[in-house]
């Protein structure tokens, strides 16, 4: 099997799932319960809430824990807001976010408060005009991702933040989810006001991610109940999956450069191949990041490619997981102007660290001989 679909999800580390099963025997206890076994489980919880704050460079008490990225990014957008009506109810979140980032939107709309959707341009990078344009003093949360999950490009979040920063007192917001453990990612990089991760897209588990501010923001709580996560989500914390992500994040925080570096070498070896093939139309951006490589195929749908490669053992898909189940068009794709006869054909290959060179030369060898036979059956 080749598995060529890391931006939907990674395999666990098998040291991170040590660390699941290991704490999930041993201290399985309520980490709110008063007596031993309790106050252990939480000091298990607590450091890794400490660990993850010393990756990303802020507080421990700035670590939330949540489920995943979807859920943080609804959490940061929706409580925000409405914690800061005072300012104003105006919000802005890019047109090429993941499917969470432009659903929250919609719904904020239908509570009342006014959303502008950013332009990108033919890369998929937020158009800085349109932001200056769009950027009020009323503007109270703007959400942008760092690494676009279908096609790869990495969002120039330093000139946006002086842009947003010289016109609004807007809190941002930047899903993470994409780039943790292949750019670098914390705080001092990246000087927003929160940060979404997830722990499944760097080799952790499934049902584990957290939001981290850089500062106090008073919110609402997502969640009421037992005061969990300093009040704002509560419910019995997952301390197995809290450790696991730890674990995880430490991996990928270690492993970032050497991963960065090897990806880079064979994102390349992909675009050498595809610039040249006469079919083939690139869309991932120059300078993206080095985990995703998408393009268009001209002649076949992606559905049909995605297939033909499932037969071989090789898997890749057509867009966000998250949304490719809905065969409705890419939003992304819609959002950068890219021609209707080129969407239907698009397929996403994206990578982890455990791709190897010779995944990559037996994906264009067999990826060849398909479009062959295709170009054959057509005859």
């Amino acid at each position: 099997m080749i598995y060529l679909d890391n931006s939907a999800t990674t395999k666990p580390d098998s040291s991170v799932l040590d660390s699941f099963v290991k704490v999930n025997e041993s201290l399985w206890f309520n980490p709110a319960s008063i007596h031993a076994l309790g106050d252990q489980t939480n000091r298990l919880l607590e450091s890794a809430r400490g660990q993850i704050a010393e990756l990303l460079k802020t507080q421990t008490k700035s670590v939330i824990f949540t489920s995943g990225g979807t859920e943080g990014t609804n959490f940061v957008v929706r409580q925000t807001a409405k914690a800061r009506k005072s300012i104003g109810k105006h919000i802005l979140i890019s047109k090429v976010e993941h499917p969470a980032g432009i659903e929250v939107g919609k719904l904020m709309l239908d509570e009342g408060f006014e959303v502008d959707w950013l332009e990108v341009d033919s890369t998929g990078a937020i158009q800085l005009e349109d932001l200056k344009k769009k950027i009020r003093r009323t503007t109270t949360v703007v959400s942008i991702q760092h690494v676009n999950n279908e096609i790869g490009t990495i969002q120039p979040l330093q000139e946006c933040l002086e842009i947003i920063r010289s016109n609004s007192r807007a809190i941002v917001h930047v899903d993470a989810v994409q780039s943790y453990g292949k750019l670098p990612v914390d705080f001092d990089s990246l000087p927003v006001d929160w940060l979404t991760l997830s722990g499944h897209k760097f080799h952790g588990i499934k049902g584990s991610g957290v939001v981290v501010c850089s500062k106090a923001i008073d919110l609402e709580a997502l969640i009421v109940g037992g005061g969990q996560e300093f009040g704002l989500r509560s419910g019995t914390a997952p301390v197995a999956q809290a450790v696991a992500l730890a674990k995880a994040m430490r991996l990928a925080h270690q492993d970032q450069q050497v991963t960065h570096d090897k990806l880079s070498l064979l994102q390349q070896r992909l675009l050498d191949f595809f610039s040249h093939h006469p079919l083939v139309t690139v869309l991932t951006p120059k300078n993206a990041a080095p985990h995703i490589v998408t393009v268009a195929v001209k002649g076949v749908t992606g559905e049909v490619l995605v297939n033909a490669l499932e037969k071989h053992e090789i898997y890749v898909s057509t867009s966000s997981a998250c949304s490719s189940k809905k065969k409705s068009t890419s939003h992304v794709l819609e959002a950068m102007n890219v021609p209707n006869e080129l969407i239907d054909g698009v397929i996403r290959i994206s990578m982890g660290k455990d791709t190897t060179e010779q995944d990559i030369t037996t994906f264009l060898k067999t990826f060849d001989l398909i479009l062959r036979q295709l170009e054959r059956n057509l005859q």
